[in-house]
């Protein structure tokens, strides 16, 4: 199994409690989903496990399909592009588990999941009515920390273009319309190459108001300030 994953598991591992929460149950079918090869299957079955989560708020249960998936995953072996992917997600949804409840713990683990579904070209899902706040400010506009919903407080999306000024400092455009720029004075400088379209994104809230900027499978965590 893949350093991430063990790294992922062994956090899970100590910090979940002795009895066991709703997400506590859709994390242990998450890792169950790792025998899974094709990463459409895999991001199923994904889906699936959230179902102790979906039963406890009363929504709607996740399609039979991805339950069972869980329960019985068939065995594969994924392409060498699909693994950092799957990994980001991983490490991302054992991280939701610092939420306050379950409901906000289904809309983190929901958009953990959005850079697979970049991956396979697939829209961003929509989160259960139940699972959402009320009202979610545009990400990236100004607003304090706490008058952001959970819902809001990460993007993933993918590249759609990146240019570099002469200081190396980075302008990336987003499929969603988004224009993120390097705050300068960044001491971290990206060293992309590839097509845009093989990037996918993420962005968090820092400190104090700030932005930080990732992207799945590439070291590197840069500051960054919403353009337009």
């Amino acid at each position: 199994m893949r350093t991430l994953w063990i790294a992922a598991l062994v956090t899970f591992a100590c910090v979940a409690p002795a009895a066991a929460r709703p997400h506590d149950e859709a994390m242990s079918g998450v890792f169950r989903c790792a025998a899974i090869g094709d990463l459409r299957t895999w991001l199923e079955c994904y889906y699936g496990a959230a179902q102790p989560v979906r039963a406890a708020l009363g929504i709607a249960p996740a399609p039979a399909a991805q339950v069972r998936l869980t329960v019985a995953p068939p065995a594969g072996n994924p392409a060498p592009g699909d693994t950092a992917v799957r990994d980001a997600v991983l490490v991302d949804a054992v991280r939701c588990g610092g939420q306050a409840d379950e409901r906000q713990w289904l809309t983190c683990y929901y958009a953990a999941a959005e850079p697979a579904r970049a991956r396979l070209g697939l829209a961003p899902r929509a989160v259960p009515a139940a699972a959402q706040a009320a009202v979610v400010r545009p990400f990236g506009t100004r607003a304090k920390r706490d008058e952001i919903p959970d819902s809001a407080k990460n993007l993933s999306a993918r590249m759609q273009s990146y240019s570099f000024d002469k200081f190396g400092v980075f302008t990336v455009t987003l499929d969603n319309g988004q224009v993120w720029r390097q705050v300068s004075g960044d001491n971290d400088f990206a060293r992309w190459n590839k097509p845009a379209d093989q990037y996918i994104v993420r962005i968090t809230h820092g400190l104090f108001g700030s932005y930080n900027l990732q992207v799945s499978g590439h070291p590197g965590l840069f500051k960054v300030r919403r353009a337009s």
